[in-house]
């Protein structure tokens, strides 16, 4: 059995979606000085590796804490995109076969790659087709090594709303798939953990997100 860290590092000046508050990291008091030492973090609830509670997108639905815990760990299957190109459709012939009803499904385009770059934005996303094939295959928890599941920027949030509206979790901004695309494909059992701060009525958290292979 081994952990293998999906997480990007929470660092001042780090990428954000645009329009979202800028991420600082600073000392708040030392050692030194104070006795202790202890970090001021300024940072939005969706930065970094995070989930999205369905009241992200819509006030009706349910907040992170409505959610229950089996949506933020649970057996993983991985969907192989690294073939995409810059802001290609990921449409439902991508998860032919693959999807089983309460498992995790992470997409892997390949685009952490591309993390504190200009390239970063221009990821792929899933098609609202491709969004309601995994709502009405069970899943409801989707993650993606990418901004967003949705392009970006939008005007429209069609598979947000699509997977939301199914109180569905969304993770994103992961990283490090490739490895458990090379575990799945030696058969090895995958378990993947997306725990997020236990913030109140939140629209979603930063997350430690690690998988558990074998």
């Amino acid at each position: 059995m081994r952990l293998i860290d999906l997480s990007v590092p929470i660092a001042t000046g780090m990428p954000v979606y645009p329009g979202d508050p800028r991420v600082t990291v600073a000392p708040a008091l030392s050692a030194t000085d104070d006795g202790v030492n202890v970090l001021h973090l300024d940072m939005g609830s969706q930065s970094g590796t995070h989930v999205d509670a369905p009241f992200h997108i819509d006030d009706t639905l349910p907040t992170l804490d409505r959610l229950p815990l089996e949506r933020f760990w649970g057996p993983a299957v991985v969907v192989d995109a690294r073939g995409a190109g810059p802001r290609t459709p990921l449409g439902p012939s991508l998860f032919d076969g693959r999807l089983r009803a309460g498992t995790i499904v992470l997409v892997a385009t390949g685009w952490s790659r591309h993390w504190g770059t200009d390239a970063y934005p221009a990821h792929p996303y899933l098609t609202p087709e491709a969004a309601e094939l995994l709502v009405a295959a069970g899943i409801r928890t989707v993650g993606i090594d990418a901004l967003s599941v949705d392009t970006t920027p939008a005007d429209d949030f069609p598979a947000h709303r699509i997977l939301c509206g199914a109180h569905a979790v969304i993770a994103e901004n992961l990283t490090g798939l490739d490895p458990l695309l090379d575990a799945q494909s030696a058969g090895e059992p995958i378990e993947v953990s997306l725990l997020p701060l236990r913030l109140p009525a939140a629209d979603g958290a930063p997350v430690r997100a690690v998988a558990r292979v074998g």
